[in-house]
């Protein structure tokens, strides 16, 4: 057995030797506080593959503050013969402080039960917006390959959601909607798609359907009508859908649906409109409509949910409200005391991630509410909010750290997928015709043909790289006072993947206890990631 484990490390050393990645062209981006960014061009993009650990085995890839980007070493699982093995079945208070086996405060120590299990995973990705499909088409054709290839390659991230407007967004260059004329034409005689769809989204779109190796799933959201279906007649402000117009409004998804299917691509999901408190708090100075939970309720269960359920895509997923945490429970709640068909109609409920100051959990609350329905983070970004002195901040740290601790906090809070906001943009956070301007894991220098990879990418990466579709997460119990931020999977293939985040400014000594007698120990970098892949067979 001894040789046999010899030999086994010995392969997977050989493994992580031949597999060589394309390391990271870093590039100091000069200002204090910050981290390097990658750059990519026509000619060189850094890369990163999987290693599949060999059994009793582990591999570790690493991200820090201080330049790694997915920096990989090996190990081999350990065992502690002062303990015999237990039927690894969850104690029912996994956190008493009378069990912490370590009170130092250096030292982590965890307990992962493999039998203990959650929701299903089905997956990680980003939005193709008029921005960023935009500066995609700034690149020359190789660079535009460099950056699919970065997202959605084997050699990538390997996202495998993707997000997309119906008609505009503020990431647009104008605001536009599809059949804006004539007005009044419930029959939307004149539904066509814009020519942003044709040369800038689409083509991204299908570039990125080919190049990924498993199916990647489309969600869908509109931001508004046409100006003619709304009460203010306006593309932002104070305005709801007018009643007569709602039918024509679930049949503008529909005919979006049908569109897309011409170019045979299929839309796995659609939501009931982004972020509907826009048009009841008009503080939002771009495209809305305004949705109060009895409207919407009353919308889905007579008008959207019977279209889309009585068509040919009736296995479209809906996901209802699309907006802030802290928002889900009053529509949600809402919607269900004013009609409850609205809720049989509905697979799940949409989240995104500025308003993360309330507790992530109210999803599980939530989740408790509602078993069957998932619930999918839509959209992520940093620097949206007024108080925000840098809408982009080249190199940031702080951005990856707040990204992996909300996916983090959401993941072990029932969420299914979790999906970034512009795959990229330009240096100053656009284009957008509302100057909204944010930040986004990779940046285009159009004039240079090159773009770079910041902090935040590698952060969505250690989730969307090493979490397939099907993973399920574990349970994770605490046994020491000092603690990183955690997350368990178990993948179909029987490996358990961990995403750790020490955010400290000192490194942590981590202790990972696979059952009652195997381990594994490790260090965690300050300001670092890590994800680490176990075969325990």
């Amino acid at each position: 057995m001894r040789v046999a484990l010899v030999v086994s490390i010995i392969c997977a050393l050989i493994v992580l030797i031949t597999s060589e990645d394309r390391q990271c062209q870093a590039r100091n981006v000069g200002i204090p506080g910050r981290s390097i960014v990658c750059v990519c061009n026509a000619v060189y993009c850094d890369s990163i593959t999987r290693e599949n650990p060999a059994p009793g085995t582990y591999v570790v890839y690493t991200s820090s503050y201080a330049g790694q980007r997915f920096e990989k070493s090996v190990g081999n699982i350990e065992v502690d013969p002062t303990r015999t093995e237990d039927d690894n079945v969850r104690p029912e208070n996994d956190e008493d402080e009378n069990e912490f086996e370590d009170t130092s405060l250096i030292r982590v120590s965890y307990r992962i039960f493999t039998n203990t299990r959650f929701q299903f995973i089905e997956g990680f990705g980003g939005s193709i917006t008029d921005a960023a499909s935009i500066n995609w088409r700034k690149l020359s054709r190789a660079a535009q390959t460099n950056l699919i290839e970065s997202y959605f390659g084997p050699e990538g991230i390997e996202y495998n959601l993707i997000r997309i407007p119906i008609a505009g967004c503020d990431f647009s260059t104008h605001p536009y909607t599809y059949n804006e004329y004539p007005w009044h034409d419930a029959e939307l005689t004149n539904y066509t798609l814009s020519s942003e769809d044709y040369f800038y989204r689409l083509p991204m779109l299908a570039t990125s359907l080919r190049t990924a190796r498993e199916e990647v799933k489309i969600t869908a959201s509109a931001w508004s009508p046409p100006i003619w279906m709304k009460t203010n007649e306006r593309i932002t402000g104070f305005g709801q859908l007018r009643p007569q117009y709602y039918q024509a409004y679930a049949d503008y998804h529909l005919r979006f649906l049908e569109e897309l299917e011409k170019m045979n691509i299929k839309v796995w999901a659609i939501t009931t409109t982004n972020e509907p408190i826009n048009g009841i708090v008009p503080l939002a100075p771009f495209n809305s409509l305004g949705w109060l939970p009895s409207q919407l309720a009353r919308w889905v269960a007579n008008n959207l949910g019977p279209t889309i359920r009585n068509s040919r895509f009736n296995q479209t997923k809906i996901f209802a409200v699309d907006d802030q945490r802290y928002l889900l429970h009053y529509y949600v709640l809402g919607m269900e005391r004013e009609d409850p068909k609205s809720i049989e109609y509905i697979d799940g409920i949409a989240v995104h991630y500025y308003g993360n100051f309330v507790p992530a959990s109210i999803l599980s609350n939530l989740q408790n509410r509602y078993p069957n329905k998932m619930l999918l983070s839509t959209e992520a970004c940093e620097g949206p909010m007024p108080w925000d002195e840098h809408k982009v901040e080249l190199g940031s740290w702080d951005r990856a750290r707040n990204y992996v601790r909300y996916i983090l906090q959401d993941l072990n809070n029932f969420v299914v997928g979790w999906i970034d906001w512009n795959l990229c943009l330009d240096p100053e956070g656009g284009p957008n015709w509302a100057n909204n301007f944010v930040d986004a894991p990779i940046l285009v220098y159009g004039d240079q043909d090159e773009f770079i990879k910041q902090p935040m990418f590698y952060a969505m990466g250690h989730f969307s790289k090493f979490i397939p579709r099907g993973s399920r997460r574990i349970q994770v119990s605490r046994r020491s006072l000092a603690t990183v931020e955690n997350l368990a999977v178990i993948k179909p293939n029987g490996h358990i993947v961990v995403v750790l985040q020490n955010a400290n400014e000192n490194e942590r000594i981590v202790h990972l206890r696979i059952s009652a007698t195997r381990f594994i120990e490790l260090t965690m970098e300050a300001r670092s990631v890590k994800t680490i892949e176990i075969n325990p067979n």
